[in-house]
């Protein structure tokens, strides 16, 4: 016979006993009872007349384990402790909670409630946002809770993974993951933990919030009120805050602050000359990040003189097709140098490139993946002793497989590190190269063989 629903068997036991055995869980006896009193239902420790349901701790005492034994036998229904939980905090008025934790303080509650998985993740923010944390205390059980009732919470984790509840980088990577604003605004309120990167270098959690482009207005209001010149850097590199905050940075002599502006995509063409007239690091950013448009290519090439710093240019991803035709122009090496293994070139502009036979451009052509095919069998055709130039060929996922397969077969460790990390080196090819382990940082870059790798595994 199927059990009946809890629910529905407490709408029809008024009147009625349930039997509850073993610990409390995440409500107290007292919240417990006042639930059942909707129901005028009393809440009991042991058999008794009317008794229509057990409800069972996962783990009894036994004593417990005997009572159990003894309503089973009396066909009292089982259910476990976390069914009924669940059906408790169903009926949570949130307001109501609420109210009464503020009026109370009842930090123990907070906790509690913190660590109930049936709560709505709109509740279960306002709760953070109330917990009172213990920062004179370096490792308190109760904080070391709330940390993972959040990662439980927020973060896919499997059994074999548990132990990454207990590393603070895994709070890291749950804001790098977050998308709720709300939850990021919480966070601000955790302590301001310390995530080891490397070169001995730390970031921290206030820093890592303030570079994620799903902040909004409260939270970038909170991050600032914290006076931190490491988050206000973060936050003036990032192209969520608005651009009348930005100008407001700008105004800092700081060059962290103007290095950060310079990275920010979303500046205007007002901040974008204001910032061309600061240090040479910063007009560097400038010139690697921002979109260049012909307006500012304009401002570029009236302020800067010195052709080592304007051959920078050739690295930025984000410009005009008119400005890439006029730097296509230019008597600048460097820059052409540069502009001959930008990946964002187009073919035509990199066929017109080569048609300049400027010598020291080939070695990037012949790596850029945009390069067209005709050019990459000429540098083969031509080259083939010339090792830097074959490396280039070989890691390049635009050559063609025959080569890549005649290149294999010259089993030479600068030819394989390219093949090794090039996606379009056939798979066989890879299957082999991983033997050898000097190819192993090689192949991680490759996202093909780590694809197949991981397909392979499964």
């Amino acid at each position: 016979m199927k059990k009946q629903d809890l629910k529905a068997l407490l709408e029809e036991a008024e009147g009625k006993k349930i039997l509850f055995l073993g610990k409390e869980g995440i409500f107290t006896t007292q919240e417990v009872e006042r639930f059942l009193k909707k129901y005028k239902v009393a809440r009991v420790k042991g058999i008794e007349e009317d008794v229509v349901a057990a409800v069972e701790h996962h783990s009894l005492n036994p004593v417990e384990e005997m009572i159990s034994e003894d309503a089973y036998a009396r066909k009292i229904p089982a259910y476990r402790l976390d069914e009924f939980e669940q059906l408790l905090s169903d009926g949570i008025n949130d307001d109501e909670l609420l109210m009464a934790i503020k009026l109370s303080n009842d930090q123990a509650r907070v906790l509690r409630m913190i660590q109930n998985p049936d709560i709505s993740d709109a509740l279960f923010v306002k709760l953070l946002e109330m917990y009172q944390w213990h920062e004179e205390e370096e490792d308190n059980n109760d904080d070391r809770s709330v940390v993972i009732a959040v990662l439980t919470r927020y973060i896919d984790i499997t059994p074999a993974e548990r132990d990454q509840l207990y590393s603070t980088l895994t709070l890291k990577r749950l804001v790098r993951e977050a998308t709720d604003p709300r939850l990021l605004h919480a966070l601000i309120g955790f302590p301001n933990y310390a995530f080891k990167q490397k070169e001995h270098r730390t970031t921290s959690l206030y820093e890592v919030i303030a570079t994620s482009t799903y902040i909004d207005g409260e939270v970038i209001k909170r991050l600032l009120s914290l006076r931190n010149p490491k988050v206000d850097m973060y936050l003036a590199a990032n192209p969520v805050v608005p651009l009348e905050q930005l100008k407001k940075f700008s105004l800092r002599e700081e060059k962290s602050i103007h290095e950060a502006l310079a990275a920010n995509e979303t500046i205007d063409d007002a901040l974008f000359k204001m910032l061309l007239k600061k240090e040479k690091d910063v007009v560097k950013l400038l010139l690697w990040y921002q979109p260049i448009s012909a307006e500012r290519y304009r401002m570029v090439s009236g302020k800067i003189t010195d052709p080592e710093l304007f051959a920078e240019l050739g690295k930025n991803l984000q410009i005009d097709t008119a400005v890439i035709e006029e730097l296509l122009e230019s008597g600048n090496i460097r820059l052409l140098e540069k502009l001959a293994g930008n990946r964002s070139m187009p073919a035509a502009a990199l066929q017109a490139l080569y048609a300049k036979q400027v010598n020291t451009t080939f070695y990037p052509l012949a790596g850029n993946p945009n390069v067209p095919v005709g050019i990459i069998e000429g540098f083969y055709a031509n080259d083939k002793n010339d090792r830097n130039m074959i490396h280039q060929v070989a890691s390049n996922p635009n050559t063609p497989e025959i080569i890549l397969r005649e290149l294999y077969g010259r089993d030479e460790l600068e030819i394989n590190k390219g093949l090794a990390a090039n996606p379009a080196t056939p798979i066989e090819i890879l299957d082999v190269l991983k033997i050898d382990t000097r190819l192993r940082n090689a192949l991680t870059q490759n996202e093909v063989f780590i694809e197949h790798h991981n397909t392979t595994k499964v």
